[in-house]
């Protein structure tokens, strides 16, 4: 599988960028995050170890509904599919078609990878000498 690249900006930032971006005076890097979290905690709570730890069951178990995913998890089915919207929102899982009118949850990514500056309004620089 693949990674998918995380990063963390506020929303004031988030907008600035896209507006640069909108007018053209910004060209997002192919090594940019490509989904952005508003906070460390939206995204601590999004990959909390019970998130987590649904991601493997449905990796490693398959599961061909979310009905046999709350049968296996023990999760209320309305409760999975809130947790399962927002981290398709994300990027981390998809919803694919099942038989008839089910949806078959997907893992989308096998790992994560942070961008997160640490002094505020400072974009990520490369080091000197190439990659970091």
């Amino acid at each position: 599988m693949t990674a998918l690249k995380v990063g963390i900006a506020d929303y004031e930032e988030m907008k600035a960028r896209t507006m640069r971006i909108a007018k053209g005076e910004e060209r997002p890097a192919p090594s940019d995050p490509k989904v952005w979290f508003t906070s460390t905690e939206s995204f601590a709570k999004v990959l909390s170890a019970g998130n987590r730890e649904l991601l493997r069951v449905i990796d490693e178990q398959s599961p061909g509904s979310l009905e046999e995913l709350a049968q296996i998890t023990g999760r209320a089915k309305s409760n999975l599919s809130r947790t399962l919207k927002t981290m398709a929102g994300y990027g981390l899982v998809r919803m694919e078609k099942g038989q008839g009118l089910k949806r078959v949850p997907k893992v989308a990514h096998d790992r994560v990878e942070l961008v997160l500056p640490l002094i505020a309004g400072k974009a990520p620089r490369k080091a000197a000498g190439g990659a970091r």
